[in-house]
């Protein structure tokens, strides 16, 4: 049986996704595949205990019969955490971890560990990532996010601290016009320094976009219209504040937008409507015309009414692209056909001696 421990740098890099891309792979292939999140130390408090958004969403998506506190064995509230601090815990936390592990790999082939967001946590339970990839004795692929400046030294940095078990990296969230440089100058030279690069993809839009529930969340707004199209993805985010003349004309410019404007002006509201747009977002907590909420229904276009001022929604929402859940149907499609079109398996396989069924 293998263990490949999925982690990365830093956060928002990709891990779930390549968690799940892989996951898909190995069951496409004919292989029993298990899953765990060894160390999350910013769970939240929940009614039944510590809760991640992460280990629940890959649970229904491979239909996992553990239950999760065995997929996600030491997840940290900030309570539990306090507790630590004043030396009130006396958890064996590493028996914990082993114990989850033994169940979860009976009748596997492959089990996914998925890291934290950093290679810094898990050390104030002994847990760090190369201590748990030495206990279960799993090999880490590191996700690498790009950017110019540290990328180089982020995969230099996680090479020395995961030593020779690290299987290699994938570059993620690679812009369209460096992907050629990628391949000719940073892959050559990563390779030169023992660091196998078994992918670089490239930045997506879509796997980029935010649900329109998530722009919700994150605003504190109400739902006026389509309360049932809140998955629908948002790639753009235009602002209505220009007059009426030039408002469809700069509108169709952008697909799969969500336009940001006052609740009052309806006639931008409405050319909006009239082009491709995800969301309508009402700022300054000012109910829009009723004919507004009719014509958004009728062309499937939620509406979100917002307290904040046009400025700070903008801020809030351009916060959530790149850094988005990866829980959509329509980005799992996506991330898994562009990892088996640019994902060297037969690398990766031939590494964790592993063999199709």
């Amino acid at each position: 049986m293998a263990n490949v421990y999925v982690t990365s740098i830093e956060t928002f890099s990709g891990k779930s996704a390549v968690c799940v891309g892989l996951g898909l792979r190995f069951r496409h292939d004919g292989l029993k595949v298990g899953y765990m999140k060894p160390v999350n130390v910013a769970a939240r408090p929940g009614p039944k205990g510590p809760e991640d958004d992460d280990v629940a969403f890959i649970k229904e998506a491979f239909n996992l019969s553990e239950p999760l506190e065995v997929l996600g064995p030491v997840a940290l509230t900030p309570a539990m955490t306090d507790r630590i601090l004043r030396g009130e815990d006396d958890t064996d936390y590493e028996a914990v971890l082993r114990a989850a592990y033994d169940q979860v790999c009976s009748g596997c082939d492959v089990v996914i560990l998925e890291g934290g967001a950093t290679l810094r946590e898990g050390y104030i339970v002994g847990l760090s990532t190369p201590r748990v990839a030495e206990m279960l004795d799993a090999r880490p692929l590191v996700v690498i996010r790009w950017e110019e400046a540290r990328m180089i030294d982020n995969a230099l940095t996680a090479r020395v601290r995961l030593g020779d078990p690290m299987i290699g990296v994938i570059l993620n969230t690679v812009p369209q016009n460096r992907v050629e440089y990628a391949e000719k100058v940073v892959r050559p030279f990563l390779e030169r320094k023992g660091i196998p690069v078994l992918a670089i993809l490239p930045r997506d839009r879509v796997l980029q976009s935010a649900s329109v529930s998530e722009l919700a969340e994150g605003l504190g707004a109400h739902i006026l219209a389509c309360g049932d199209k809140l998955e629908t993805l948002v790639e753009n985010v235009m602002v209505g504040a220009m007059n009426v003349d030039s408002a469809l004309s700069y509108f169709r410019r952008t697909p799969n937008k969500a336009v940001i404007t006052g609740g009052d002006r309806a006639d931008i509201q409405l050319a909006a409507l009239e082009t491709s747009t995800r969301c309508l977002i009402l700022t300054g907590n000012i109910m829009p015309n009723p004919m507004i909420l009719t014509r958004a229904e009728e062309a499937g276009v939620p509406v979100l009414l917002c307290q904040q001022d046009t400025l700070t929604a903008v801020e809030i929402v351009e916060g959530y692209f790149g850094r988005s859940r990866f829980q959509q149907r329509d980005k799992i499609e996506r991330f898994s056909k562009m990892l088996e079109e640019r994902m060297d398996f037969d690398r990766l396989y031939e590494v964790l001696e592993l063999k199709r069924a």
